[in-house]
C-alpha cells in the first residue's frame, strides 16, 4: 500500500512539475508528511524526511523536464549559468536553516508558504515587461533567495524563479523552462546538506539516508521521471488556466491545513 502511495504521488508530482515548472515539491512535501505520521513517526522527523525526501526526488524529476523544455528551446542557459550560483549557496543556507527548526515550526511556515503559492497559481498573470532582463548581480543576488527558500520548504523553486524572471523582463515562453533548469542545482545541494544530517537513530524508520526515506525517493522517482516529460509536453499543449485554478485550490486546503493542526491547541 505504501509502495502505491509513492508511486501515485510520483506521477502526480512529475506531472506538475513539467506543466507548471514547480518542481514537484509543493504535492510531495504536504502528502509525505501526513504519510510518514500516519506511520508513526514523530512530528520533527516527519517534517523534515518530507522535506529532504521531495528534493531528493527532484533531482531526477527536473533532468527529463529539463530536456523536453531545451528541445523547445525554452531554456535560457545564459542566464541559468549565472543564477545557478547564487542557487547553490542558497539551497544549502537553506538546508542548514530547515534543519535547526522544529518539525511544529517548519510546518507552520510550509502552510503559510504554500498557501502564497496557491494565491499565485490563482491569481498572478504572468504579464510582458519592458524592463530589462536582469545582469549578473540581480541573477545572483536572485538566486541566493530563492535556492534557500526552496531548500527550506522542499521544492524545485519554480514558484519562485518563474515570477522573477517575468518580472525583469525574460519572455515567458523562456520562463518556465529557465525555471526547470534551475531546479536541478537546488535539488542536488540542498540533498547533500539533508543527507549529511545525523537525526535521532532511535526515530528513524530503516532505510533513511540521513532525513531522506530511500523507499519513498524510489518509488516517487520510478514514476515521476517518466510523467515529468509527459507534464512538460502538455505544457505546450493545453491551456494551463483551468489546470492551475483546480490545482490552487488544492493548495489552499493542504496549506491551511499545515497552518491549522500546528496551532496551539490544533
Amino acid at each position: 500500500m505504501e509502495y502505491t502511495l509513492y508511486l501515485g504521488l510520483g506521477a502526480m508530482a512529475g506531472v506538475i512539475g513539467g506543466l507548471f515548472g514547480l518542481g514537484g515539491g509543493v504535492i510531495i512535501v504536504p502528502i509525505l508528511i501526513i504519510a510518514f505520521e500516519l506511520q508513526g513517526l514523530p512530528h520533527d522527523i516527519a517534517t523534515h524526511m518530507a522535506v529532504s525526501t521531495s528534493l531528493a526526488t527532484i533531482i531526477f524529476t527536473s533532468i527529463p523536464s529539463i530536456y523536453t523544455h531545451a528541445q523547445k528551446g525554452a531554456v535560457r542557459w545564459d542566464l541559468a549559468q549565472w543564477i545557478s550560483p547564487g542557487i547553490v549557496l542558497g539551497a544549502m543556507a537553506g538546508g542548514l536553516v530547515a534543519l535547526s527548526l522544529s518539525g511544529r515550526s517548519l510546518q507552520l511556515l510550509l502552510g503559510g508558504f504554500f498557501t502564497l503559492v496557491a494565491l499565485q497559481l490563482l491569481f498572478y498573470t504572468p504579464q510582458a515587461s519592458t524592463r530589462a532582463e536582469p545582469n549578473r548581480s540581480l541573477l545572483l543576488a536572485g538566486g541566493g533567495g530563492i535556492g534557500s527558500i526552496s531548500a527550506l520548504f522542499g521544492i524545485g523553486g519554480g514558484s519562485l524563479s518563474i515570477p522573477f524572471l517575468n518580472y525583469f523582463g525574460v519572455p515567458m515562453h523562456h520562463v518556465v523552462g529557465t525555471a526547470a533548469a534551475c531546479g536541478l542545482p537546488i535539488a542536488l545541494f540542498s540533498t547533500l546538506i539533508y543527507a549529511g544530517a545525523e537525526p535521532p537513530p532511535e526515530s528513524l524508520p530503516a532505510a533513511t539516508l540521513g532525513y531522506i526515506f530511500i523507499p519513498a525517493w524510489l518509488g516517487i522517482v520510478l514514476a515521476s521521471v517518466p510523467s515529468a516529460r509527459l507534464g512538460a509536453l502538455l505544457a505546450h499543449r493545453l491551456q494551463e488556466r483551468p489546470l492551475k485554478r483546480l490545482f490552487g485550490g488544492l493548495m489552499i486546503i493542504m496549506g491551511a491545513r499545515l497552518i491549522w493542526i500546528n496551532l496551539p491547541g490544533g
